[in-house]
């Protein structure tokens, strides 16, 4: 297992596990009870782990995922400016 990323976002989290999972991909959260223990302090993120086979994959369909989710985000803001 290799680590994909870390986050304290837990929509973030959810939504990248189960989009992995979609394509097939088995993806670990980790360090998800030491972040409660500590009382939700960001300072112990949780990690998303995913095989070593699929790692390459899962970094190239999170970057596109990010990638979609900016241009959504700018097309929305232009919608607003424009009213």
């Amino acid at each position: 297992m290799r680590e994909l990323t870390r986050s304290n976002d837990l929509v973030w989290i959810s939504w990248l596990t189960a989009f992995l999972g979609d394509a097939g991909i088995e993806a670990l959260v980790l360090d998800g009870h030491m972040s409660n223990f500590s009382g939700s302090v960001t300072a112990i993120e949780r990690r998303v782990m995913v095989p070593d086979e699929d790692h390459e994959r899962a970094e190239r369909l999170m970057a596109e995922a990010r990638r979609d989710a900016a241009a959504e985000d700018g097309e929305a803001r232009r919608e607003e400016d424009n009213g």
